[in-house]
């Protein structure tokens, strides 16, 4: 926003319909005075959006360089041309340009993502905002409608699910044989024997996730959402990373069965994240709780090992950063608590870590309550 300055006392003494050296009339606004001086072509200097004008109707009236180069109309070819020609036939039939204008009226603005077409009848992944522009009684005049070009993203994510079903796939096999394996063992053992159920309920865990790893492929970005208590999914954690030294090195504090609703594998296996650096960086006991703030449901890992360096607390859930505390032989790629921070964030969570070196860390994860959540 631009203020007009005054330099001396003459430009301050101009007078009443006088002008300052900025040109700025007296009494003038700064957002008046900034779109007085903004140049009239300053859309078309705009070029990695497109900048559609679009009037009441949805029939383009403006059209920036932007929107020449990612959907191929010069403006004398689009102008007056419905905005529904942007659109797949299927979409056009579904009716959903006339439904967005609608929402953007309504709402003031909507956003959409998918696919649109140019004009050589290729299409390419848009993200889309139109926003109704309105007289100062109300009335929509018209829309702007603004299109970024994403399909290079969403070709390198639509990679990227690929890589991960195949991953998952091959995943499955190994996983599936070493389940029929602990099934001749079952036939050689007590059904009740202790090794054997924590190896199972572990093979059962990583068809569990090879399977929520293809889902999650197949439907990202949502993913199956499901209630469930935090001391279950804490108590879940403790057993799949520390299944046979569980009553030696865990301490399970405070225990309250707070109920949560979201993807509970992914909290599952950030909780285990959690424990697997507390049980990699100490040899003594490691506290686990999980309670009720103001904040919601949260759990708690407490360990008494070497610590996080200081200057470390705030980047060390970055991924590949694994602090200047870590040891080479300790092994590890610094990507376990930048996977937590992911999964924290997709259940609108907090993550907090306190740490003093030589005498421990805590990790605190806080998730809103499932009633919350259904408010």
């Amino acid at each position: 926003m631009f203020h007009p300055v005054p330099v001396n006392a003459s430009a301050q003494s101009s007078p009443p319909g006088g002008s300052g050296l900025d040109g700025t009339a007296r009494g003038e606004r700064p957002l008046a005075t900034f779109r007085r001086v903004l140049p009239t072509d300053w859309d078309d200097q705009v070029d990695q959006f497109a900048i559609v004008k679009l009037d009441g109707g949805g029939f383009v009236r403006g059209w920036n360089l932007g929107a020449e180069l990612i959907k191929g109309y010069t403006e004398d070819e689009i102008v007056g041309s419905h905005f529904s020609r942007f659109y797949r036939e299927e979409d056009r039939r579904r009716g959903v340009p006339d439904s967005l204008l609608a929402s953007a009226q309504r709402d003031g603005h909507v956003e959409d993502t998918g696919w649109r077409v140019r004009k050589d009848g290729t299409e390419f992944w848009a993200r889309v905002t139109i926003s109704a522009i309105r007289s100062d009684q109300g009335q929509v005049l018209g829309f702007v409608k603004i299109v970024r070009d994403l399909t290079s993203e969403k070709q390198a994510a639509d990679e990227q699910a690929a890589l991960q079903r195949t991953f998952a796939h091959d995943l499955l096999s190994p996983v599936t044989a070493l389940r029929g394996y602990l099934d001749l063992l079952a036939d050689e053992l007590p059904a009740d024997h202790r090794l054997l159920r924590l190896a199972s309920e572990a093979s059962e865990h990583l068809v569990a996730m090879a399977q929520a790893l293809m889902t999650d492929a197949a439907t990202r970005p949502e993913r199956e959402r499901r209630r469930a208590t935090l001391d279950l999914v804490a108590r879940g954690a403790v057993a799949l990373v520390l299944p046979g030294d569980s009553t030696g090195r865990v301490v399970f504090g405070r225990m309250d069965a707070i109920p949560v609703t979201g993807d509970v594998l992914g909290l599952r296996r950030a909780v285990a994240n959690v424990l697997e650096n507390a049980a990699k960086y100490s040899d003594d006991e490691i506290t686990v709780e999980t309670y009720e703030t103001d904040e919601g449901a949260v759990i708690s890992v407490s360990d008494r090992g070497r610590g996080i360096h200081p200057d470390d607390l705030h980047s060390i859930v970055e991924e590949g950063e694994r602090g200047r505390f870590a040891d080479p032989h300790d092994g590890g790629s610094g990507i376990g608590l930048a996977s937590v921070q992911r999964v924290v964030t997709e259940h609108h969570g907090v993550l907090r870590i306190t740490s003093e070196p030589g005498v421990g860390t805590r990790v605190t994860i806080s998730v809103p309550r499932a009633d919350d959540l259904e408010l």
